[in-house]
C-alpha cells in the first residue's frame, strides 16, 4: 500500500525538479546586483554587449544565412517530404489555423511597435553614413522595419523545429528535451549526466528571462494609450495593473490548452487585425500608405544583401546604431529560436517538414511587412504632414512609445480605432506568452510529451514564475538587464541549434525516413 501512495504521489509530481529550481536559481542570482546597483550593474552588461557587438557582429549576420541555406535545402531534399507523425494521420489544424498560431506567436506584440516606430530610430540614426531625417534616411525606415521579419528572423524560429518534432512524433521519445534531441549526437552518458543537464538548464534560463522582458516591453503600449484615451497620469501602478490583465489572460489562455485557449484567439486576432489594416487604409491615409508600402518593399528588395551583410568594418571607433540593433535583434530573436521551434514542432503534427518550414518562413513574414507597411506608412506620413512631430515628441523625453497613441488620435473614431489597437496588441501578446508558457510547462515535465499536454497546475505555475519576474524587475527600475541578458544568451544557443539541425540529419538518415515515412 505504501508503493502504491508514493508511485501516485510521483506521478503527481510532474515538474522536473532538476532542471526548473536551478533555472530559477540562476534568474534571482542574477536579479541581486541590480536590486542593489542597478545603473553600474546595467552599464557593466552594456559594455559586455559592445564586446560581443564589436567582435562577433558578424557571426551574428552570418549565422541566420546559413541558416536560410539549411532552411532551403531540408524543403526541396528528400527530407522535405517527411511526416511529422504518422503519415495516415491528419494534421491537428487546418492550414488557416495553423498558420494563425505560428504567426501569432512569431510575432507577437512586438510588431504593433515596430510597425509604428522603427522607421523613427532609423531615420534619426540611419546607416551608410547618411545624413539624419534626409528622404535618404526616411526611405530606409520602413524597410529596415521589413527587413527584422524577414527570412534570417524565421530561419531561426524555424531550423530546430525539424529535430523536435521528429523527436516528438517520429521517434516518439518520451521527453520533450533539447538534451534528448542531442542524444543521437553526444549519446547516453552526456544526455543523462551534467552535460544534459546544463543544456536543459541553459534553454529554461533564456525562455524565461526572454518571456519576462516580452512582457515588460510589450506593457508600455498599452499604458501610453490608455493614458491618451481617459487622460490619466502614466504610473507604476497602471503598469502593474495591466501586467495583471495580462497575466489573467494568458494563464487562462495556457489553462485551457492549445485547442480551446491559443487556437481561438490566434484565429479571432488574425480578423481583427485585418479589420484594423483596413479601417487605417479607407480611413487614413490610404493612397500614401499603399505607394509608401510599394516604395518600401521595392527598396528592401533592392537593398536586402546590403543590409544583410551590413557590418560598418570601415569605421573602427564603435558599431553604428543600426548595426548594433541588427546584432541585438539576431541575438535576442535566438534566445527566443528555440522555444519557438519547440512550440512550432508542437503543433505541427501531421505536417511535413517542407509544408512547416514553408509556412514558418512565409506566413508571419508576409503578415508583418503588411503592418509595418500599414502602420509605418500612417505614422510617417503624419510626421510628413506635420500632424504629428514624433521626432519632437521623442527627442524631448516622451518616448518612442508615446507616439503611437497621439498618431491613433489623428484617425476618425480615434477611440474606438485606440480601443482596437490596444485588444489586437494585448492578443498578440496574450498568445506568445501564453504559447511560450505551455512549452516551458511541457519542457520541464517529466510526462510524455508525444501523447499529452503538460499538466494545467504545471501550466499555472509557469505563468506565474514568468510574471513574477518581470514585475518583479520593472519594480526595481526596468527590464534592461533581462533584455540586454537574452542578447547576450543568444551567443551559446546558435551552437545549440547548429548541434539540433545535425541531430535531425543524423536521425532521419539513420531511420531512412525520407522512405519509411512519408504519404504514400
Amino acid at each position: 500500500m505504501l508503493k502504491t501512495n508514493e508511485s501516485n504521489t510521483l506521478k503527481r509530481n510532474t515538474l522536473d525538479l532538476k532542471i526548473f529550481l536551478p533555472s530559477l536559481i540562476i534568474l534571482f542570482i542574477f536579479c541581486i546586483p541590480f536590486v542593489k546597483s542597478e545603473s553600474s550593474s546595467l552599464d557593466a552588461l552594456n559594455g559586455l554587449f559592445d564586446i560581443i557587438v564589436n567582435n562577433f557582429g558578424w557571426m551574428y549576420l552570418w549565422y541566420p544565412i546559413i541558416l536560410i541555406g539549411f532552411g532551403v535545402y531540408f524543403m526541396f531534399s528528400r527530407y522535405g517530404k517527411i511526416v511529422l507523425g504518422d503519415p495516415a494521420e491528419k494534421s491537428q489544424f487546418t492550414f488557416f489555423e495553423y498558420a494563425s498560431i505560428i504567426v501569432a506567436m512569431a510575432l507577437g506584440s512586438s510588431i504593433m511597435r515596430t510597425g509604428m516606430i522603427q522607421w523613427i530610430g532609423v531615420a534619426m540614426a540611419p546607416p551608410f553614413g547618411l545624413e539624419p531625417l534626409s528622404n535618404e534616411a526616411l526611405m530606409w525606415g520602413n524597410p529596415y522595419g521589413m527587413f527584422l521579419w524577414s527570412f534570417q528572423t524565421f530561419s531561426i524560429y524555424a531550423l530546430s523545429a525539424p529535430a523536435i518534432g521528429y523527436l516528438l512524433f517520429v521517434r516518439k521519445a518520451p521527453v520533450f528535451r533539447i538534451s534528448e534531441v542531442c542524444r543521437c549526437i553526444f549519446g547516453d552518458k552526456f544526455t543523462d549526466g551534467i552535460g544534459g543537464k546544463i543544456l536543459d538548464i541553459l534553454f529554461l534560463v533564456s525562455i524565461i528571462a526572454g518571456s519576462a522582458v516580452f512582457l515588460g516591453l510589450g506593457t508600455p503600449i498599452i499604458t501610453n494609450i490608455l493614458t491618451r484615451m481617459f487622460n490619466i497620469q502614466m504610473s507604476f501602478g497602471l503598469t502593474v495593473t495591466v501586467c495583471i490583465v495580462w497575466v489573467i489572460c494568458f494563464t487562462i489562455s495556457a489553462y485551457l490548452g492549445i485547442e480551446k485557449g491559443i487556437k481561438n484567439l490566434s484565429t479571432f486576432n488574425m480578423y481583427l487585425a485585418a479589420v484594423v489594416g483596413l479601417f487605417i487604409i479607407l480611413a487614413g491615409p490610404g493612397v500614401f500608405i499603399l505607394n509608401q508600402f510599394t516604395d518600401s518593399v521595392g527598396f528592401l528588395l533592392k537593398n536586402y544583401i546590403d543590409i544583410s551583410f551590413y557590418s560598418n568594418s570601415l569605421n573602427l571607433t564603435a558599431a553604428d546604431s543600426t548595426q548594433r540593433y541588427t546584432v541585438f535583434w539576431f541575438a535576442y530573436v535566438a534566445t527566443w529560436g528555440l522555444v519557438q521551434c519547440a512550440f512550432i514542432a508542437k503543433v505541427s503534427k501531421g505536417r511535413t517538414i517542407k509544408e512547416m518550414l514553408a509556412t514558418i518562413f512565409l506566413a508571419p513574414m508576409l503578415l508583418s511587412w503588411v503592418i509595418t507597411g500599414i502602420l509605418g506608412g500612417l505614422s510617417m506620413h503624419r510626421y510628413l504632414t506635420g500632424a504629428v512631430n514624433v521626432i519632437d515628441i521623442v527627442k524631448n523625453g516622451g518616448g518612442v512609445m508615446a507616439v503611437i497613441p497621439q498618431v491613433l488620435e489623428t484617425l476618425p473614431l480615434p477611440l474606438l480605432i485606440m480601443a482596437a489597437f490596444l485588444i489586437t496588441t494585448m492578443i498578440f501578446l496574450i498568445t506568445t506568452l501564453d504559447s511560450t508558457t505551455y512549452t516551458i510547462a511541457a519542457y520541464s515535465s517529466t510526462e510524455d510529451m508525444s501523447k499529452n499536454e503538460p499538466a494545467k497546475n504545471l501550466r499555472l505555475l509557469t505563468a506565474g514564475v514568468i510574471s513574477g519576474i518581470a514585475l518583479l524587475l520593472l519594480k526595481i527600475g526596468g527590464l534592461g538587464p533581462l533584455e540586454v541578458v537574452s542578447g547576450l544568451m543568444g551567443l551559446p544557443i546558435i551552437f545549440v541549434q547548429f548541434a539540433t539541425i545535425y541531430a535531425f540529419i543524423k536521425m532521419a538518415n539513420q531511420d531512412k525516413a525520407w522512405e519509411n515515412n512519408i504519404r504514400k
